[in-house]
């Protein structure tokens, strides 16, 4: 074995020391590093982006939580008309009960109408009746 590769040492501590006083360990150490550094750097760049895209839909989130309350405003308001478009049918009910009430009266006003003009011209025929005779008595 080579001697640099050999190591008595049997603590951490210890093997820190000879870490790097060990030419073979550090050219290993540089090889691994010149591995692992693109895959680590290109991790940490996309954890960064993942941060940005994160706070970028975070906005978005905020933004859309806030036309969704804008909405829900505005939903709001028509469950409100909700309850004056109830009372306008119910508002409608009532005014087709009157319609056919006033119909019904308009309709017996009629009939005592037609009943009045009846008894009107029976009574103008009686009276012509009565002053008849009498005009061709007197004549």
């Amino acid at each position: 074995m080579d001697i640099d590769s050999e190591s008595t040492v049997t603590s951490l501590e210890d093997n820190t020391e000879n870490f790097c006083d060990n030419p073979t360990r550090d050219t290993l150490a540089e090889g691994l590093m010149g591995l692992i550094k693109p895959t680590v750097d290109q991790l940490d760049e996309r954890v960064r982006a993942t941060r940005i895209s994160q706070l970028e839909l975070k906005q978005c989130i905020e933004s859309l939580s806030e036309e969704l309350k804008s909405i829900s405003e505005t939903q709001q308001n028509t469950v409100d008309l909700d309850i004056y478009v109830k009372k306008l049918v119910n508002a409608k009910q009532r005014v087709i009960v009157l319609t056919n009430i006033l119909q019904s009266t308009q309709e017996r006003l009629t009939k005592v109408h037609n009943n009045l003009d009846k008894e009107i011209l029976k009574r103008k025929a009686a009276v012509e009746n009565i002053e008849e005779p009498q005009n061709s008595v007197s004549s």
